[in-house]
């Protein structure tokens, strides 16, 4: 029996792919081409410091969640909580400087704003998250009990 290769989507996938892995060439290029040292180290390190500390850390985190909520039965009712808490995890990540005020200095002087709310900002994204997704568990919940036929005694 002969193999057939899947079909391509449209005719201009092909060229697009090829412009896609030749701006990741040239973007490697670029980026290795001062100090192709430090960030080859900074990619293993981060590998390494995600693999062998941060994924232990939040796979137990997650783990005590789940056990402390009483949702082992009910996986899917972790997601209600995993979803903001990732999403949140990751705006801290990603504004961290900001939100504890350590570049509020150098933000002042590139932007000529002010760093101030930037804590109270992501504390109120987090708490929307959160009662966003308690609201959507409430909703499904109510749903699912409308659902279910009556109980015959």
């Amino acid at each position: 029996m002969k193999r057939r290769l899947p079909p391509l989507g449209s005719p201009r996938q092909l060229p697009l792919l090829a412009c896609s892995f030749a701006l990741v060439g040239y973007s490697g290029a670029r980026l290795l081409a001062g100090d192709w040292f430090g960030v080859a180290l900074w990619f293993v390190g981060a590998a390494v410091l995600h693999d062998l500390v941060l994924l232990p850390l939040y796979a137990v985190a997650d783990r005590t969640a789940v056990r402390a909520l009483g949702v082992v039965g009910r996986r899917e009712w972790a997601m209600h909580v995993r979803v903001p808490a990732v999403l949140s995890g990751l705006l801290l990540l990603v504004w961290f400087p900001l939100i504890s005020g350590q570049a509020a200095g150098r933000y002042r002087s590139a932007t000529g704003l002010s760093a101030d709310g930037f804590l109270v900002r992501w504390l109120l994204i987090t708490a929307v998250l959160f009662g966003g997704s308690g609201l959507l568990l409430v909703l499904r919940l109510r749903r699912a009990t409308k659902q279910r036929p009556p109980t015959v005694h």
